[in-house]
């Protein structure tokens, strides 16, 4: 091993940033980010698919299971995602993985399978090419 090679200054990182990626740890476990976007010029929009009503079901979903609060799964709104081509859609993070869902059904099997045991829902997946 090459002396001071592993130095944060040497690789052109700072210290401080280096030690605090180190640190940096996420309050919650899980994110899973609703969008909720509405369009009022007719154009495609998560909106126009329940997706206030899917938020709300997996807002109490996580509660009920007792998967909320630190260190747990956050449930969140979110503005347009420009995903709308596959609307309604959901992403959990840290991984990125993004859903699209149809109903109520698709929801309890991400919070059973995602949120809850890690497992992403293969079914559900959203295509990577799918934009707006």
């Amino acid at each position: 091993m090459i002396p001071g090679l592993d130095s944060p200054v040497r690789r052109g990182v700072s210290p401080l940033r280096a030690t605090h990626r180190i640190r940096a740890m996420s309050y919650y476990e899980r994110h899973i980010f609703f969008c909720l976007n509405q369009r009022d010029n007719g154009e495609a929009c998560c909106a126009q698919h329940a997706a206030q009503a899917s938020f709300e079901h997996c807002k109490a979903r996580v509660k009920a299971e007792k998967l909320n609060g630190a260190g747990r799964v956050r449930v969140n709104r979110a503005g347009c995602l420009d995903r709308c081509a596959a609307g309604p859609v959901a992403v959990v993070y840290p991984e990125a993985v993004w859903y699209t869902y149809v109903d109520q059904h698709d929801i309890d099997e991400i919070v059973d399978s995602h949120l809850k045991c890690g497992l992403v829902v293969q079914r559900l997946l959203l295509a990577a090419d799918v934009g707006r």
